[in-house]
């Protein structure tokens, strides 16, 4: 075994935007503590989820693949396939003590606790959501009946959840556990921390929701061109209405959203604390991202579905290891989450396997390049993702293929698409689907993304083991 490899910190949020963290431009937050990591590593600040929905971006993230190519593209599925093994049971493999805390989310945990696949974690301590649904197994909830909580009621109470009872916090609990137990371990430890927040409901224990007034949020990109855009891409899965920013009181969600964000970032210090207590920083990476982000207004739309805008597909990514990476940097280059997990790879000293389809940071983590070409395009997908039953779903399917300058969405079988010239309108108002000028580089476009779709998303069956 070598003791030498680094121990991982991976702290992955549910459902935070790309745009919510202090160093890197927003001034309406409160992130100091993620604003150490950026200040001292490496943020990634274009990086792409590969489904802007939970399981399938989680399910391509575990397993180094696209939604589409593992098989796994719905939220709610019965099961999850038995290969490609999910990169946490590869690492544990590797000599690596592994542990889940939280959110895992490759399979349906409604109605049911997640059942466990091969995956690798020793330490398992799961809580799909900070709700009481779970008559066994939620050990989240059994947390805060032993502490004299009753999680139902204090969701339902004026103050919602305090701090002491919060599913956050009881997250942050298990990981400093976690890692005083690793205190004198020669063993190296992978810790795998999926908090449910932001995630809606947006309801922030009062303490924090007081902080961030409603009347000083910037509020969401609109403009009153978005509702003829979204009544044509209508017939489209999404979970929430359209409605003006006043209607959804989007100003207010956004400051509650941002008041969860808050929490996390206070709890986050909290373990990385108990990092520097215990003697582990030095040889601990610290990574923070998110599975998808939240539309949060932009566009008169709230929450998630089929739709590639930058708010819900681009996501925070940072890693941190001073000394070892570099420092304050800020990489401009296209990065999908696929690329994360080939990273992760890398940094724990494990073979990646021929199927894996991410492209390892490593340059840019070690300051080897400028940090501004990784990839020349990142893609996206929305295939059926959403329960019908549940939370508005059609049986949509929808992909996205992302340039440095242009992005392309099209809506299969349903004779819809969008394009954006990202240089000139970053927040997707102009969309240029019809103009006659750019019917070239639409066209173009159109045969890049399909090529890209059957070279990457193809299952090509067994490996090949003769010539005939």
């Amino acid at each position: 075994m070598n003791t030498q490899r680094p121990n991982i910190l991976w702290y992955c949020t549910d459902q935070q935007r790309f745009d919510t963290i202090g160093a890197l431009g927003n001034p309406h937050v409160a992130t100091p503590t993620i604003d150490s990591l950026v200040n001292n590593g490496v943020a990634l600040t274009h990086a792409y989820c590969q489904s802007p929905i939970c399981t399938p971006s989680r399910s391509s993230f575990m397993t180094g693949m696209y939604p589409s190519r593992v098989h796994n593209t719905r939220n709610g599925n019965e099961t999850f396939p038995a290969y490609p093994p999910v990169i946490t049971k590869l690492i544990a493999d590797s000599g690596y003590d592994c542990g889940l805390i939280g959110k895992f989310h490759l399979q349906s945990a409604g109605h049911r606790t997640e059942p466990r696949i091969d995956d690798g974690f020793s330490y398992w301590k799961f809580s799909h959501a900070p709700r009481d649904d779970w008559s066994e197994g939620h050990d989240y909830a059994q947390w805060v009946s032993s502490r004299g909580g009753d999680l139902d009621a204090l969701r339902e109470s004026e103050d919602r959840v305090p701090p002491e009872y919060h599913q956050t916090t009881w997250g942050s609990e298990c990981a400093i556990d976690f890692i005083k137990s690793h205190q004198d371990a020669s063993q190296p430890w992978l810790l795998n921390l999926n908090i449910y927040d932001p995630h809606p409901p947006f309801i922030p224990p009062k303490a924090y929701a007081d902080r961030f007034d409603a009347a000083k949020m910037p509020g969401p990109y609109f403009r009153d061109s978005d509702l003829t855009q979204q009544i044509k891409l209508a017939s489209l899965d999404f979970q929430d209405e359209l409605r003006t920013p006043e209607e959804h009181n989007a100003f207010q969600v956004q400051a509650w959203y941002y008041a969860m964000i808050a929490q996390i970032d206070d709890q986050l210090a909290r373990i990385l604390a108990t990092l520097d207590a215990t003697g582990q920083r030095d040889n601990t990476i610290i990574l923070f991202t998110s599975d998808h982000g939240e539309a949060l207004g932009d566009h008169g739309l709230m929450f998630k579905g089929c739709r590639f805008y930058e708010g819900l597909v681009r996501v925070p990514l940072i890693f941190s290891w001073p000394g070892k990476f570099a420092s304050g940097v800020q990489s401009d280059a296209l990065v999908e989450l696929l690329d994360m997990t080939s990273t992760l790879m890398e940094l724990c000293q494990v073979e990646t396997p021929d199927y894996m389809q991410g492209k390892s940071l490593m340059p840019i983590l070690r300051g080897e390049t400028d940090g501004h070409d990784h990839r020349e395009f990142v893609r996206s997908e929305y295939f059926d993702a959403l329960d019908p039953h549940f939370t508005g779903g059609t049986g949509t399917f929808g992909t996205m293929y992302r340039t440095r300058k242009y992005k392309l969405c099209m809506y299969h079988n349903k004779q819809l698409g969008e394009l954006y010239d990202l240089e000139a309108d970053p927040w997707e108002f102009n969309d240029l689907w019809d103009s006659p000028e750019h019917q070239s580089i639409k066209n173009e476009l159109i045969r890049e993304a399909f090529d890209a779709h059957v070279v990457l998303t193809t299952d090509m069956g067994s490996p090949r083991i003769a010539p005939m």
